[in-house]
């Protein structure tokens, strides 16, 4: 693929997309972006990233900053916010740019807007991270046959945490999308830990 830009997106929340953008973005040296913040704006992904990436990589601003940790329309609603798509404008970069997703990829942004309605308008490569819990197979083949739906290009999947072999082949086997590869469980995560994890994703960008 040509293009430099992918989407992070996960088959829900608290599956792992931050740490998989920091581990790659560290692999690939790629910018990274999260379009909306909502909640822990004192603690944001963006800060996040830097962190395990040791500061070595170029973060852009998020379009918005939203206080509450809720679905991106309805933190805005509370704040008196209008969440409107066409600002929310990839930057620009000769760099790899990583792009991570709030939540998975139906979150709606307002009340006309879901967030894959952005990818569609988009059209970049998605790299969906799954992980392996119960309903994780079912997340999993509908994550990514909504995104088929509306014709969005899936680069692959990244299984975020434990290796569970039956599901990611059922995964693999009924979805015909490329496993790209596996980030561990990590007890303690640490520049250490995040080398040691990147190095895994050193010769990705060959594969996408």
């Amino acid at each position: 693929m040509q293009t430099k830009k992918f989407v992070i997106a996960g088959i829900g929340t608290n599956i792992g997309k931050t740490i998989t953008s920091a581990v790659l973005c560290k692999a690939l040296s790629a910018d990274y972006w999260k379009p909306i913040q909502a909640g822990d704006l004192l603690n944001k992904d963006s800060d996040n990233i830097l962190k395990l990436t040791d500061g070595k990589i170029k973060i852009h601003p998020e379009t918005y900053q939203l206080q509450y940790a809720m679905s991106p329309h309805a933190s805005a609603k509370k704040e008196g916010v209008t969440i409107e798509p066409d600002k929310i404008i990839p930057p620009d970069t000769n760099n790899t740019l990583l792009i991570e997703m709030a939540g998975g990829i139906m979150v709606p942004l307002n009340s006309d807007f879901l967030f894959i309605d952005l990818l569609a308008k988009w059209d970049f490569p998605v790299i969906i991270v799954s992980k392996n819990y119960l309903g994780s197979i079912n997340h999993t083949l509908l994550t990514i046959f909504a995104l088929r739906q509306k014709n969005i290009p899936i680069a692959g999947i990244i299984f975020n945490g434990i290796i569970n072999e039956d599901s990611e082949s059922v995964i693999i086997k009924q979805s015909k999308t490329n496993l790209l590869g596996h980030i561990d469980e990590m007890n303690t995560i640490n520049l250490e830990e995040m080398n040691r994890q990147s190095l895994k994703f050193k010769n990705l960008m060959k594969e996408l």
